[in-house]
C-alpha cells in the first residue's frame, strides 16, 4: 500500500503536449482520493498541471486548462510558442496565487526537468534561425536512436523549489522554466532562457523525472506516463524507466491506448477528446489506488 503523510513519496508527471490531459487526470484522481506526496515533479506540458497538484488543485484547474489552449491553435501567426505562454500567462499559480504558497517551506517539493544548453555552439543552433532545421534533426535522430548530438551539446538540470543557489526554482523565474521545460525546437519558435543561460526541452534529455526522484532521496515514486508501453528516460529511447530503481519502487501509470485513439496528439487535439483523455486519466488513477488499497 502506499504511504501517505511520510517523507517518502514522489509523484512525477511525463512530457506530451496535448498528451498531458491523461496525466493531469490521473493526478486529479489521485487528489480526490486523498494522494498526497511529499514532492511533486514534471517535464513539459506537465509543468503546470503538476505545480497546481502539489497545492492540492490538480482537480480546480481541470481538463479547462487543456480547452483553453485549443483556441489558440485556430488563429493565424500561432505557434505553440505562443500556446504555451498563453497558458503561462493565464494559469501560472506564481500569478493566481499572491501569496506564493507553492514556493512556501510547508508546499510539498516541487521539480521541473529542463535540457540545459552547454556549448556556445549548441547555444546558436537552438536560439537561432537553425533551430527549427536542428530540431527536425533530432526527431529524425530520435527514430534512429542516436542520441549523440544530445550528449555532446545538453545536460539534464531539474530546478527545485527546495534547492538553493541557481537550480531554486521560485516567483522570480518560474515563468522562465516552466516554458524553456517545454520548448521542442522543431515547432516552438521562440528562444527559452533562464536566468539568461539557453535552455530547450525536458525532452531530449529526461520524458518523466521518475528516476531523480528516487536520487533526491525519495522512497516511493509514482512516474505517470502519457502513452502506453515502456516509459523511457528520454525521447531517444534508449534507457528505459524501470519498476525498481536503486532498490525503490516505481509505479507506472500509463493510458491504455495511445491519446490519438481519443484524438489527442502532441500539437494538436479536439475538445471531444481532450475530455476523454482526461477522464480515462481519472479512470487509470482510481483503478491504481484501488490496486494499492486492496
Amino acid at each position: 500500500m502506499l504511504r501517505e503523510n511520510t517523507k517518502s513519496l514522489a509523484i512525477a508527471c511525463a512530457s506530451g503536449s496535448f498528451k498531458g490531459a491523461f496525466a493531469h487526470g490521473v493526478l486529479s484522481a489521485l487528489e480526490a482520493t486523498g494522494i498526497r506526496a511529499d514532492a511533486y515533479a514534471a517535464a513539459s506540458s506537465s509543468v503546470l498541471p503538476t505545480a497546481w497538484a502539489a497545492l492540492g488543485k490538480a482537480t480546480e484547474l481541470g481538463v479547462n486548462y487543456w480547452l483553453a489552449a485549443l483556441p489558440l491553435l485556430n488563429q493565424p501567426n500561432v505557434g505553440m510558442s505562443q500556446v504555451v505562454l498563453g497558458g503561462i500567462t493565464h494559469f501560472s499559480p506564481n500569478k493566481l496565487n499572491p501569496n506564493k504558497q507553492l514556493f512556501e517551506p510547508e508546499t510539498p517539493e516541487y521539480c521541473v526537468a529542463t535540457s540545459a544548453v552547454i556549448t556556445p555552439e549548441a547555444k546558436r543552433e537552438t536560439q537561432g534561425e537553425k533551430a527549427r532545421r536542428l530540431g527536425r534533426r533530432l526527431l529524425v535522430a530520435a527514430g534512429k536512436k542516436d542520441r549523440s548530438w544530445v550528449d555532446e551539446h545538453l545536460q539534464l538540470t531539474v530546478f527545485s523549489t527546495k534547492l538553493a543557489g541557481e537550480l531554486c526554482l521560485d516567483a522570480s523565474n518560474f515563468d522562465e522554466v516552466a516554458y524553456a521545460s517545454s520548448r521542442m525546437l522543431h515547432g516552438w519558435d521562440i528562444p527559452a532562457w533562464i536566468g539568461g543561460k539557453p535552455y530547450i526541452d525536458a525532452s531530449y534529455t529526461c520524458l518523466c523525472p521518475a528516476m531523480e526522484m528516487v536520487e533526491a532521496g525519495y522512497t516511493q515514486v509514482i512516474a505517470i506516463a502519457n502513452e502506453p508501453g515502456t516509459l523511457y528516460q528520454d525521447m531517444f529511447h534508449l534507457e528505459a524507466i524501470p519498476e525498481s530503481y536503486k532498490g525503490i519502487s516505481i509505479h507506472i501509470i500509463q493510458p491504455d491506448v495511445d491519446p490519438t485513439e481519443f484524438g489527442v496528439n502532441f500539437t494538436d487535439a479536439t475538445e471531444e477528446g481532450l475530455f476523454a483523455l482526461y477522464r480515462h486519466g481519472e479512470e487509470k488513477g482510481r483503478e491504481f489506488i484501488h490496486h494499492w488499497e486492496s
